[in-house]
């Protein structure tokens, strides 16, 4: 049976960007058939508990600098530790990535540009010339797919997707769901990997 992984993310999460070009590797190695999920984060936050990064306790946004720091090590990937635009509004770039999709055209490698552009290039995705830049240089129309990613229809599946990560039980990005069994976070990789090699049942919340 071929291998279904939903994609949960948002286009300015660190650690999106850390799994991206992984997960994107492990999901062709296996075959696997990707559902492309960009969520507004913030509601999916509100709905489950969690907190925007400048509300959260002292103690855990310094631990969260320690976190990127060992992992920007680990997986020798450049990452800016305070960008110059984060945080900032992700939603054209997320649904540029749902017009892509609903196009018939792999979002991958402009995602992987939009990753890089906070994080190691201080540019700002909420600014649409970015954005637009952002497309043209991964190969696609940038007009047309801006224009589609503004229409109504996409802001509508754009927000299905978001209130469907809620219903499925994601609280936070990157989220990579086999078959319904959701693996929470870049560090989990690994755990996908023996998933898709075993073949096994999904473990469902």
């Amino acid at each position: 049976m071929t291998p279904k992984i939903d994609y949960y993310f948002t286009a300015t999460s660190p650690w999106s960007y850390f799994g991206h070009d992984r997960f994107m590797e492990l999901a062709s190695q296996h075959g696997a058939v990707l559902g492309w999920r960009p969520v507004n984060l913030g509601g999916v936050f509100a709905a489950t508990g969690g907190l925007p990064l400048p509300k959260r306790a002292p103690a855990r946004q310094r631990y969260r600098m320690v976190e990127l720091k060992r992992w920007r090590e680990v997986l020798s990937i450049p990452l800016n530790l305070q960008p110059a635009h984060f945080p900032t509004d992700p939603d054209l770039a997320n649904r540029c990535v749902v017009a892509l999709d609903q196009s018939g055209e792999d979002p991958s490698d402009f995602l992987a540009r939009t990753y890089r552009a906070v994080w190691v290039f201080d540019r700002d995705i909420a600014d649409e010339h970015t954005v637009e830049a952002l497309l043209a240089d991964a190969g696609h129309d940038a007009r047309a797919i801006i224009a589609k990613a503004r229409a109504e229809e996409t802001g509508e599946l754009y927000e299905r997707y978001s209130a469907e990560a809620i219903e499925r039980g994601v609280f936070g990005a990157p989220t990579y769901a086999l078959n319904g069994e959701p693996f929470w976070g870049q560090d989990r990789l690994g755990l996908l990997e023996d998933a898709l090699r075993s073949g096994r049942a999904p473990y469902l919340p």
